[in-house]
């Protein structure tokens, strides 16, 4: 399994308009060892979730301490860690560049497959593979909100990274697309972090992070800490 370490991480964030270079943090510190194949963040919005999981590749860099993922740190080694690790955006849009489907999973195996008559048949494996042949030469913008995330999920997993981490996949799908998500995530070999609203799909994972005002506030058993978030936000 992916082992991911946080030393003392912090964000800080500049305050617009405060005289004198001040500066808000917005994450941390914070101190982990993940090796879990399945962990979920759960938090409200603003909490510190996003950041807490673009540390994890390298999308944002600690303003202090360190973050690596198997011994490579995520600043000195970026590009190697972002092979390890895939990140999958709240709005698949996000990540679907190209007009269709087969022209993005083809892009993102550039790096495996010099050669293009090579690429085209990697990239109808991996839509075979996630059932998406059919809609591969569709434009993403014509896809569903599910199938554009399935698609969005199938560029990133075409490279068989390590570790895939997801920030909110469910929030812009419906119960079906959700149901068929989860049903997705749970059969993948690639070690997960999971950040979501969604407390059902929190509750399937091996371990489970609460993340409040920077902080990470509780971690344990998904059902533990399910049952600390909902205490947490009923507070007034």
């Amino acid at each position: 399994m992916t082992r991911v370490r946080l030393d003392a991480a912090t964000v800080t964030v500049p305050v617009d308009g405060a005289a004198g270079h001040r500066t808000r943090t917005v994450l941390g510190p914070v101190d982990l060892l993940l090796t879990e194949a399945r962990v979920s963040v759960i938090g409200a919005n603003g909490s510190g979730k996003s950041t807490l999981l673009r540390l994890l590749n390298g999308l944002v860099a600690p303003s202090s301490g360190a973050v690596s993922v198997d011994g490579l740190d995520t600043v000195r080694h970026g590009a190697r860690v972002r092979r390890r690790v895939a990140f999958a955006f709240t709005d698949p849009l996000s990540q679907l560049v190209m007009p269709t489907g087969r022209e993005d999973v083809e892009l993102s195996l550039r790096r495996l497959h010099r050669s293009r008559a090579e690429r085209r048949l990697a990239a109808e494996a991996v839509l075979e593979r996630f059932g998406l042949s059919a809609l591969a030469d569709q434009s993403v913008h014509d896809l569903s909100g599910g199938e554009r995330q399935l698609m969005a999920l199938a560029v990133v997993l075409a490279v068989e990274p390590e570790l895939l981490v997801l920030d909110e996949p469910t929030t812009l799908l419906d119960r079906r697309n959700t149901l068929r998500l989860r049903a997705l995530l749970e059969d993948l070999p690639q070690s997960l972090v999971v950040a979501t609203h969604d407390l059902d799909l929190a509750l399937h994972a091996d371990r489970t992070l609460v993340v409040d005002a920077g902080r990470i506030v509780f971690d344990g058993p998904p059902a533990e800490a399910v049952r600390h978030y909902v205490t947490l936000a009923d507070q007034p």
